[in-house]
């Protein structure tokens, strides 16, 4: 392929996974990343003129929930204005463009209750301003395919776990607390949220692979427009035990302390996704093994700065 590729969030958590994977995959293609405020309509068009790129990858976000309650209005500029921004300048622009959008699988919100495995077809029942604005972004842009054309993959991406993985969430918290400990920069007590929740997980090499799978498929021109994929592993992991698997990792000698700041309200008790889907269409299935999950976590200046 030696395609001209556009990223967004290439400085991310899941960003740094897939900009290796795609230079690995794809040598011979062009791959920038977006740089300025996808909010701005003026930045987005002028990448989009420059780049005149073949596919748009759509990572940006705020992605943290409780970032994005803090600043609702800036949750739902990035996430549903900027995600919109991109897919009406590509349309006016490169029409014949690929856009791969990021949704999340948080979107499923309360459909999990029902306890069965979610799939594509389940309705999108956001619990928090994140999920609601990840949930507005990925209908309209569903909309905007149908209507007028847009040619999209949009991908569910379940909780994802892997090296650089950010403190605002659960295990990327327990890991920055370790490192901290181990390095005798924090007394041995890790503060902790709801233990007990269950949640599907998938690494971010995992996430990086099945976009490099639908990149070759593009290429190919096999993939259907406006396709809808849930990357999930399948075996939702209890958070606790998850905890325990990683303080044995680490070898460290801890405290447990739970901190009420850290229970999400909404918080729901088991998400587990379906990805028969990906499994078809892509040929995919969640491979790194939870071992490497755990000795990534704890890897030296594993946090984003």
């Amino acid at each position: 392929m030696a395609a001209r590729i556009l990223l967004t969030g290439a400085s991310g958590f899941v960003g740094r996974a897939l900009l290796p994977a795609i230079n690995a995959a794809f040598p011979d293609s062009i791959l920038q990343p977006f740089i300025g405020d996808i909010a701005q309509r003026s930045a987005v068009s002028a990448a989009i003129e420059q780049t005149r790129a073949d596919i748009v990858i759509h990572l940006a976000a705020i992605a943290a929930v409780p970032q994005a309650q803090r600043d609702l209005t800036r949750c739902f500029d990035v996430n549903l204005t900027g995600t919109l921004n991109l897919a009406d300048e590509m349309l006016v622009h490169t029409p014949r463009a690929w856009l791969i959008y990021f949704g999340s699988g948080d979107c499923y919100g309360a459909s999990f209750k029902s306890g069965r495995p979610v799939a594509e077809t389940t309705p999108l029942a956001p619990l928090n301003s994140y999920a609601a604005s990840k949930s507005a972004a990925d209908l309209t842009l569903g909309a905007l395919a149908a209507e007028r054309g847009l040619r999209l993959l949009r991908l569910r991406p379940f909780n994802q776990i892997g090296p650089a993985m950010p403190e605002s969430y659960a295990m990327g918290s327990f890991a920055a607390q370790l490192k901290r400990i181990q390095a005798g920069a924090a007394p041995p007590i890790l503060e902790v949220g709801n233990l007990d929740a269950e949640r599907d997980m998938v690494h971010v090499d995992d996430v990086a692979a099945a976009v490099v799978r639908a990149l070759t498929l593009i290429e190919a021109g096999k993939l259907p427009d406006n396709l809808v994929l849930n990357l999930a592993s399948g075996q939702p992991r209890r958070i606790g035990s998850m905890l325990d698997d990683l303080i044995a990792r680490s070898g460290l000698a801890v405290t447990i302390k739970a901190d009420p700041a850290r229970m999400r309200p909404s918080d729901i008790p088991r998400a587990v996704g379906d990805a028969h889907a990906a499994r078809q269409t892509l040929n995919w299935e969640a491979k790194i093994p939870y071992q490497k999950w755990l000795s990534d976590l704890l890897k030296p200046n594993a946090k984003l700065p």
